[in-house]
């Protein structure tokens, strides 16, 4: 098997330098697929966005990537992330007319107008 030294012109030990990397693997590999133009970072930003829409929470994508916090994460890919408010807000709302539905039901239950918008209750 040839390792990634041999194959690219590198000595077992040298420093892989971005630059050079780039020029004499990268780039090389990028065109052998038709993406000429492709960059290291573009394959990155990739990864994150799949990552994402499969469901990784920002936490998962943060160590993925070496961020140093999920807040970097999320300044860097927010707009990625804002279709899981929408499946929580769903998933709220269904869980809220489930529990109404149990009370109806049951006669038991939370106060659902106590967490309604505009129903704030102060004690």
């Amino acid at each position: 098997m040839v390792g990634l030294d041999s194959a690219c012109g590198y000595s077992a030990g040298e420093v892989l330098r971005n630059n050079n990397f780039r020029r004499r693997v990268s780039d090389r590999a990028a065109e052998s697929i038709g993406g000429t133009g492709l960059t290291p970072h573009e394959l990155r930003h990739t990864a994150a966005s799949l990552a994402v829409a499969k469901g990784a929470n920002v936490k998962a994508v943060q160590r993925m990537l070496g961020h140093a916090s999920a807040a970097m994460t999320l300044d860097m890919y927010a707009d990625l992330f804002e279709d899981d408010l929408d499946q929580v807000a769903d998933r709220l709302d269904r869980a809220a007319a489930r529990a109404a539905a149990d009370s109806v039901r049951t006669g038991v239950g939370p106060d659902l107008d106590a967490v309604r918008p505009g129903r704030w209750h102060h004690a």
